[in-house]
């Protein structure tokens, strides 16, 4: 008797029953709407049974919907399991990993531990999501990522936080402004100078305004962006200087910038792997959770600048 269904629609039913959303469930496997409202239509007809109630505003499971999710979910992830660890199957293995991230966290961690994970997984793809704090928790609370790498989220009790790394706020300057060849700056020195500040949207912007509570402490911005990406662009034009999070800043070797250790107080932020809480991974998002989790950074040290002549 044949079943009159096939692995691609329980595909496309596990991302519905994971987003709540036929749009964006579809994008997830890379489908039309359409195509994809038909895959859902034929697997509810070969089994005989609404897995779905659906409105002009939302989908919710139906009972039977939720019980049966709950099981493709687990038959999917044995599978893929299965196949991610056969002998000679794993490297050539297709399959899909989204990541949500904060921007800051590009550059130096999200750029190697995935170089790492393609040379051991090429045909893996990997889907970054780069956002704000708030929009990398909601991602991965609401199942549009598999996991996050974030400064929020350990007080969300849906959320599971690991921790990483704690790294601090440094200045960013170019390398021919007068604070470039100091060690350390207080942030009350920095009142001389034209500062570039994150939106008060921002996470950066919520830490950095609780720890700079006292006004004497606190720089008059005469820039404002919301991405930290792109305050290091202004400071780059020689616009002014900006306190950033160190793992954004590139390398010692780069031409232009440099970082300079803010004191005064110090102030520091905590980054690490979010996931929601009681949710099983897929075996290819939990190896490359694992390659986040196991990744030790070098030491960065800073470039000594040479004075201008």
């Amino acid at each position: 008797m044949a079943i009159g269904f096939d692995l691609n629609d329980l595909q496309a039913f596990r991302a519905v029953a994971e987003l709540g959303n036929f749009r964006r469930a579809a994008e997830t496997v890379h489908l039309s709407q359409p195509a994809f409202s038909r895959r859902i239509d034929k697997l509810e007809q070969a089994l005989g049974v609404r897995l779905l109630e659906r409105t002009t505003r939302r989908v919710e499971l139906t009972a039977v919907g939720r019980d049966f999710a709950r099981k493709v979910v687990e038959l999917l992830d044995d599978l893929d399991g299965t196949l991610l660890g056969l002998r000679g199957i794993a490297p050539s293995r297709l399959g899909e990993v989204t990541v949500a991230c904060v921007p800051s966290t590009v550059y130096y961690y999200l750029t190697q531990v995935i170089r790492r994970y393609r040379e051991r997984f090429p045909k893996i793809r990997v889907r970054v999501l780069d956002a704000g704090a708030n929009d990398v928790l909601a991602a991965v609370a609401g199942g549009a990522a598999d996991f996050g790498l974030n400064f929020i989220g350990a007080q969300e009790p849906e959320i599971e936080f690991q921790p990483l790394t704690e790294e601090r706020f440094v200045l960013a300057c170019r390398r021919d402004h007068v604070l470039a060849k100091k060690r350390r700056v207080a942030w009350a020195d920095l009142a001389a100078h034209d500062f570039i500040t994150v939106g008060k949207g921002s996470g950066n912007r919520l830490i950095l305004d609780q720890a700079l509570a006292g006004e004497a402490l606190r720089p008059q911005a005469v820039y404002e962006a919301q991405h930290v990406t792109t305050l290091l662009g202004l400071v780059e034009a020689g616009l002014g200087v900006a306190a950033v999070p160190s793992l954004a800043m590139p390398g010692p070797d780069h031409p232009i910038l440099v970082s300079v250790a803010l004191e005064a107080p110090v102030v520091t932020r905590r980054v690490g792997l979010i996931r929601r809480r009681g949710r099983t991974l897929a075996p290819a998002a939990q190896q490359l959770f694992d390659f986040f989790a196991d990744f030790k950074p070098a030491p960065r040290r800073r470039r000594a600048v040479t004075p201008p002549a």
